[in-house]
């Protein structure tokens, strides 16, 4: 079931209002590789050769292009007609992820800089349009191969190689126009309290709120049928109101929790008001649900849940990190669900909203992860930081977020297990996140050489389950840095020691099937029966190592040259999704 006010492609599922207009699809495109763009006029007078189908990188198929050389500077451009009855209204462009810095001019004129592959981003370019007429809007997208820029699993050299792959350049996620009064809405921060059973909702509204006379109305139901209404009014631009929830959810309204099982949403409406005159209104969804630890689980609405991850890079073969489609991205969580996971590490991608969606609504955990940079100096230090701020104050709402992996394997860090200042940064990426959303589980660097973290996460490509039995055995060498766990790092970082956090596999398997060409993790398997054999080998050691509260398996599909896929790169099978179901809920 979706929520009331679901539309198919809205590229912001979690904040939706009716006045939209969706720039996908074909726009001018150029390389500039002389760099040579704005001093000759391009945003004005567009020298652009080629086209493109945005949203996809030009490297991708899906754009019309399908070339991977790597260029520094490429170009859009495109007509948009402001309809004459939308004056008056502020005419907002939004980017849902443009890699890496993104200039912006309407009608030849500047509007703004975005840095950051991974965030999105909006300008009110209201001052720039022209209503009742064809706009001009153009892009410039400049992209490098430093390794000091999050990248994640994008090459920062000419060729792919193990698992990094081609590069995306430019715009790679949805372009869209709004309108909205220039009083309206700017975001609402929903925190829910199962334990008060009380919602916290933080608005920040934007515009002119001198004239006074501004109320927010805001509405919640749930399957139809409303539970609360309340008004609140607006005298500065940040409000927050503590909404009790307690007399609405007894009786028949009962608090309907979200978890994988029963993936409830509230529907929630937000309504600003001048007077009796509506200024904006906006549909919004929330769930009721929890995270926290104790005694070495992790629970969920003060339960224990044993988490059976499956790792995603999301990658496609036609689109690359763009899905291709809506349908694209319920296939692949289907796929998920019906192989038996309940959750996902969408690993160094922050994915499109609308797969974040789906997982709300249909109860699929999300571990969200950072992409990585792969050096580390002030320019990464400051680049990270600010990118991974605007992600987590972005994708806040999604109930099912329920873990941030800001860092991976030591990536961009590599020498934490020593190294001061690297521990330090982590530790300052910890509090920070933690100080936006306490609500939320943080890992420090997942898979090894952990400093502060609120859960320990190894990561082992061990071939057998009979090695993996004599690894852990001993649950002390493993968590009290006695051994290399698995032979080559230790769990934590020099001056750093467990206390008592719940313990994950979070990488294991990746095991290569019926691929002569590529790579997986060890040796490959050629019959489906030695290839079944040995993932039941495995799950089954993982399951019965009874420390161990949840793994993550490697990986859902192929990705370009890494071929240690359950699925093929086009999402065909290797073998059932009923034998891989078997594997994750037999209890071995």
């Amino acid at each position: 079931m979706t929520t009331s006010r679901y539309i198919k492609d809205y590229p912001r599922p979690q904040f939706v209002r009716d006045e939209w207009t969706n720039l996908n699809g074909e726009w001018a495109f150029g390389f500039d590789d002389a760099n040579i763009g704005e001093s000759e006029g391009w945003p004005w007078q567009f020298r652009g050769d080629k086209t493109i189908i945005v949203p996809f990188s030009y490297e991708t198929e899906a754009s019309g292009i399908g070339e991977q050389a790597h260029h520094r500077q490429v170009w859009y451009q495109r007509m948009i007609d402001i309809p004459e009855d939308q004056a008056g209204k502020s005419v907002m462009l939004h980017f849902q992820a443009v890699d890496y810095i993104a200039k912006i001019w309407v009608n030849g004129r500047y509007v703004g800089l975005h840095q950051g592959g991974y965030s999105a981003f909006s300008f009110d370019i209201t001052p720039y349009v022209v209503y009742g007429g064809s706009n001009s809007v153009t892009v410039k997208a400049e992209d490098s191969m430093d390794a000091a820029q999050p990248r994640g699993k994008q090459r920062w050299t000419k060729d792919s190689f193990e698992c990094f792959y081609v590069q995306t350049t430019g715009i790679w996620q949805s372009v869209w126009l709004e309108y909205v009064h220039p009083v309206h809405i700017e975001a609402v921060k929903m925190t829910p309290d199962i334990d008060t059973r009380k919602l916290l909702l933080e608005y920040q509204v934007q515009g002119d709120l001198a004239s006074g006379d501004i109320r927010v109305e805001t509405i919640i139901s749930l399957k139809g049928n409303r539970i609360k209404h309340m008004s609140l009014v607006i005298d500065r631009p940040w409000l927050q109101l503590d909404v009790d929830l307690l007399h609405e959810m007894n009786g028949p309204w009962k608090m309907s929790y979200w978890t994988p099982a029963t993936p409830h949403l509230y529907d929630i409406e937000f309504v600003l008001y001048k007077g009796e005159e509506k200024l904006d209104h906006v549909y919004s969804y929330f769930g009721m649900r929890k995270i926290s630890t104790r005694e070495g689980q992790i629970l969920l609405n003060n339960e224990p849940i044993y988490q059976r991850l499956l790792l995603d890079q999301g990658y496609w073969p036609e689109s690359h990190l763009t899905p291709p489609s809506e349908e694209a991205i319920l296939q692949d969580i289907d796929a998920i669900l019906a192989m038996g996971y309940n959750g996902v590490r969408k690993h160094m991608k922050v994915e499109d909203p609308r797969f974040l969606y789906w997982c709300d609504v249909k109860g699929l955990l999300v571990w969200s992860e950072m992409a990585a940079t792969f050096e580390f100096n002030d320019h990464a230090i400051q680049r990270f930081t600010g990118e991974w701020m605007e992600i987590v104050r972005q994708y806040y709402n999604h109930p099912s977020i329920i873990t941030w992996v800001p860092f991976n394997e030591s990536w961009g860090i590599m020498n934490v297990a020593k190294d001061r200042r690297q521990q330090a940064f982590t530790e300052s990426i910890y509090h920070l996140t933690k100080s936006f959303d306490p609500m939320r589980l943080v890992v420090s660097n997942d898979g090894w050489e952990h400093t502060i973290s609120d859960i320990l996460t190894l990561h082992d490509y061990v071939e057998s389950g009979e090695e993996f039995r004599q690894r852990y055995s001993d649950k002390e060498n493993i968590v009290g840095n006695r051994i290399a766990f698995n032979n080559k790092k230790y769990a934590y970082a020099d001056g750093y020691r467990y206390s008592g956090q719940p313990v994950i596999l979070s990488e294991f398997g990746g095991v290569a099937f019926k691929n002569d060409a590529g790579w997986g993790y060890g040796n490959q398997e050629s019959t489906e029966e030695s290839y079944l054999s040995r993932l039941k080998e495995l799950h089954e050691a993982v399951k019965a190592t009874d420390y161990i509260v949840g793994y993550c398996y490697t990986q859902i599909t192929d990705v370009q040259q890494e071929v240690n896929g359950l699925l093929e790169e086009n999402r065909e099978l290797k073998v059932p999704l009923e034998a891989i179901k078997e594997l994750n809920t037999n209890n071995g």
